[in-house]
């Protein structure tokens, strides 16, 4: 059994998509990032986070979670606050190429065994009220470059108009109506739409949760 610990419905639909089976329970966890942090610090730390703090509930279920973030000439960009914040973030990806970085965290109970996993992923112990002994985690993250197109004032009016935007890292979906920007990707697309199905996929299989 595998809980995702998002409320995203774009991350339910890429699992459902791929046939990964799961129940949802979002984690409430404070999402800001630390002073000095990298991005891909910062969201393989938010993954992390999620996927503990819905793990301390159900230690006898694997559980995953995620966290995607828009990185700009070094700036994290999270969901915007307002329409104004959304309008600012779309003012400094038009026509420019930014990085989207999604950190993944598997966490569960002891296995018997465990294959390594390639691509930048640790393991660590569990720290917190469960004893190191009875947990399992792997973290890693997955980075798209993005290029976008430039647009006027008046398309990011109409565009932060559709609502589209206002959850959203980076005030965008690339699975929506921001797709008409967006002439190029390097990488891989579930990654910018909010989990990188391939990387997470194997994960589970080598977990044996699929």
């Amino acid at each position: 059994m595998l809980i995702l610990a998002s409320a995203s419905p774009r991350r339910q639909e890429l699992l459902r998509n791929a046939g990964i089976t799961f129940t949802v329970q979002p984690a409430d966890i404070n999402e800001t990032p630390l002073v000095g942090e990298s991005p891909q610090d910062c969201a393989e730390r938010l993954a992390r986070q999620k996927a503990l703090a819905v793990f301390q509930s159900h230690p006898q279920v694997d559980v995953l979670g995620a966290d995607t973030i828009v990185v700009i000439d070094g700036a994290i960009l999270g969901k915007p606050r307002d329409a104004g914040d959304a309008a600012r973030m779309l003012r400094l990806l038009s026509g420019r190429t930014h990085a989207v970085i999604t950190g993944v965290c598997l966490v569960g109970p002891a296995a018997s065994s465990q294959l390594p996993i390639a691509r930048k992923t640790e393991s660590k112990p569990i720290t917190g009220n469960r004893p190191a002994a009875t947990a399992f985690e792997r973290t890693a993250s997955a980075t798209t470059l993005v290029t976008m197109c430039e647009f006027c004032e008046n398309d990011i009016r109409d565009y932060i108009a559709t609502g589209e935007p206002m959850d959203k890292a980076g005030a965008y979906a690339i699975q929506g109506v921001a797709s008409r920007w967006i002439p190029r990707i390097d990488g891989d697309y579930s990654n910018v739409v909010g989990l990188p199905v391939a990387m997470v996929y194997a994960m589970l299989r080598e977990r044996a949760v699929v």
